[in-house]
């Protein structure tokens, strides 16, 4: 018997297998290398459309299924805009090896605000005009109170309504008969310290009776400010009551004549009160004039009722 070779038949209709192509390698330090984004910035995305990338899969061979984590020339699967993203942040950030950078107190977020119960507090409103030198301050009480009470709503007047005040109680003495009488016989020595502390204690009643008018406004719902509304009813005590003062020195505190102008003061005072209140603490005018019940009826009490 001839013998047959046995062995792995040869298919001649199957084309010849190419060698595998393997890419020239160049050497080492003439590799082109990617152009290096400066410090600090994203790298520059190449120019034209990006090739695409092939997510390895588990179980793939050479490899785990591990993703690459930085790739700069690769395409990175699109990721849903989310409504927190700052309008500012380019494509790359806050992808997989990717990060975002921000300054020093940027809010990426937007502007956050912190929750606070109850009503915000009201914004501070501007001046209305600038700060009016005494004199025409004196007399803007007199000649215009309402536009003068408006405009000095933001300003303290320490400085006049002190001054004033204290020359005021000073000569309040001799509007009353028999401390007039008691000052003029009693020597120099004896006069000044009795002039110079009804000074002070003129003072220190209408400090009381300022912040007593400020705090009834307060809490009528007013939003005006302590020391303008102290201030200026210091002055208006004053001014409104000199008149009577300067007629009671010279013709007595008993004087029919005096005594009138004395009731005509007082209520020209509870306008001014009125007025004072309700520019300076946004009220309407019977809210206002209830604050300065309790001022009005001091000054009576003190000062007109002592002449009547």
């Amino acid at each position: 018997m001839a013998g047959f070779r046995i062995g792995r038949g040869r298919d001649n209709n199957r084309p010849p297998q190419q060698p595998p192509h393997t890419p020239r390698q160049q050497p080492y330090g003439q590799q082109q290398q990617p152009p290096q984004a400066p410090y600090g910035h994203q790298p520059y995305p190449p120019a034209g459309p990006p090739p695409q990338q092939a997510w390895p899969q588990q179980g793939a061979a050479g490899g785990h299924g591990e993703p690459e984590y930085f790739d700069p020339y690769g395409q990175q699967p699109q990721q849903p805009q989310s409504p927190y993203t700052a309008p500012h942040e380019s494509s790359y950030a806050n992808n997989p090896g990717h990060t975002q950078a921000f300054s020093f107190g940027e809010d990426p977020y937007g502007q956050a605000a912190s929750y606070q119960a109850g009503p915000g507090p009201a914004p501070a409103a501007a001046p209305v005009g600038p700060r009016l030198h005494w004199k025409e301050l004196l007399r803007g009480i007199v000649m215009r109170p309402g536009p003068t009470f408006l405009q000095m709503r933001d300003y303290a007047v320490w400085g006049p309504a002190l001054v004033v005040t204290f020359l005021y109680g000073m000569l309040a003495v001799f509007g009353f008969d028999k401390a007039r009488e008691d000052a003029i016989k009693a020597t120099l020595t004896q006069a000044i310290p009795i002039v110079l502390s009804t000074g002070v204690a003129f003072v220190i009643c209408g400090l009381i009776l300022g912040a007593v008018t400020h705090t009834l406004a307060r809490q009528l719902g007013g939003d005006g400010a302590w020391q303008p509304t102290v201030g200026l009813s210091m002055l208006v005590m004053s001014i409104t009551d000199a008149p009577r003062l300067v007629f009671a020195i010279f013709l007595g505190g008993d004087n029919m004549f005096v005594q009138v102008l004395g009731w005509i003061t007082w209520l020209a005072a509870g306008a001014l009160f009125t007025s004072l209140v309700s520019k300076s603490h946004d009220l309407p005018w019977q809210k206002a004039l209830g604050a300065s019940a309790i001022q009005l009826v001091a000054l009576l009490s003190m000062i007109k009722l002592g002449t009547l």
